[in-house]
């Protein structure tokens, strides 16, 4: 959130700047000024490109406020401004003990008038001091839309599934999967990440054998060697109901679809078949009468050519 300054142009705005009505005493004064010194302090704001000139105020205000001679001015003189930050900002603590002294609290104040405002020195151990006037705004943290991966099984795929996904904030959202969903399918969730992002579900279904379910499809990729592709083969290939032998047939490239008909989900009256890619693949490991075959062909076809 983006916070708004205000300015010294009106002789009450000391007043607002602080919160404090115009018949404040000395210790609203100190109540109020610790309390939006806390508020409003550059190392707890570094995001914020209005804290520090907000907090330039708030201590500009506190000097006038607590000099009875310049407090009287509200009601007819012209406010004195300082700016004791031209250099930088002190640390936190030795800011509160530059104003009040060693002793924080005055004869008439106990500890326990400011026990529920007070500020304990460890609450600042994690910040950097002193905080330096930056020569350019500093940077606005940028959100990004959130993907999470969802696995689900076959059957949950295809018949829907209510599912529980946990946010950035903790919060807990129950989605509903759509029927006949498949692998690799995306679902937006709108507007709910930080920042006003989206969040997406990635689904994921998939079988240990490798089968990817898309509606009452299945889609399997098969890897064979360039020999195996080019005259062809039998090979045993996985489904949903175990093995079953796949006749490939001669010169098969890289993209070419089998259908094993029959052999992906059933929904009803309705039967799904599977899908085979072939995927010509080269051997990692050839031997130097295995390169040189490949050579030759490869001279053959230019010769060709």
């Amino acid at each position: 959130m983006i916070h708004g300054t205000m300015t010294t142009s009106s002789k009450t705005d000391y007043l607002s700047i602080l919160g404090l009505s115009k018949n404040f005493d000395d210790f609203e004064l100190k109540k109020a000024f610790r309390r939006e010194a806390r508020k409003w302090h550059p190392d707890l704001n570094k995001n914020d490109i209005n804290a520090e000139e907000r907090f330039k105020l708030i201590n500009e205000a506190y000097e006038f406020l607590r000099d009875p001679k310049q407090r009287a001015s509200i009601n007819g003189k012209e406010p004195i401004n300082k700016n004791n930050f031209a250099t930088g900002f002190p640390k936190f603590e030795e800011y509160l003990d530059m104003l009040y002294g060693f002793n924080k609290y005055s004869e008439n104040e106990s500890e326990k008038d400011f026990q529920e405002e007070d500020i304990y020195e460890e609450e600042f151990d994690n910040f950097d001091y002193p905080a330096k006037s930056p020569s350019e705004p500093p940077p606005v943290k940028s959100f990004q839309d959130v993907e999470t991966i969802i696995e689900l099984s076959p059957e949950e795929a295809l018949m829907g599934s209510t599912i529980l996904i946990e946010l950035e904030d903790k919060t807990i959202v129950e989605v509903d999967t759509p029927p006949f969903a498949g692998d690799g399918w995306r679902l937006r969730l709108e507007n709910i990440a930080r920042g006003g992002k989206d969040h997406y579900l990635q689904l994921k279904v998939q079988t240990s054998e490798g089968l990817r379910i898309d509606g009452l499809r299945v889609l399997y990729k098969l890897e064979l060697f360039p020999p195996d592709a080019l005259l062809g083969c039998a090979v045993d290939v996985p489904t949903l109901e175990g093995n079953v032998t796949l006749q490939v047939p001669p010169k098969s490239s890289t993209g070419r679809l089998l259908r094993l008909k029959g052999r992906g989900l059933v929904h009803g009256n309705d039967i799904g078949d599977q899908y085979v890619e072939i995927v010509v693949v080269i051997p990692a490991n050839m031997n130097d009468e295995e390169i040189a075959l490949y050579s030759r062909l490869q001279e053959l076809s230019l010769s060709e050519a």
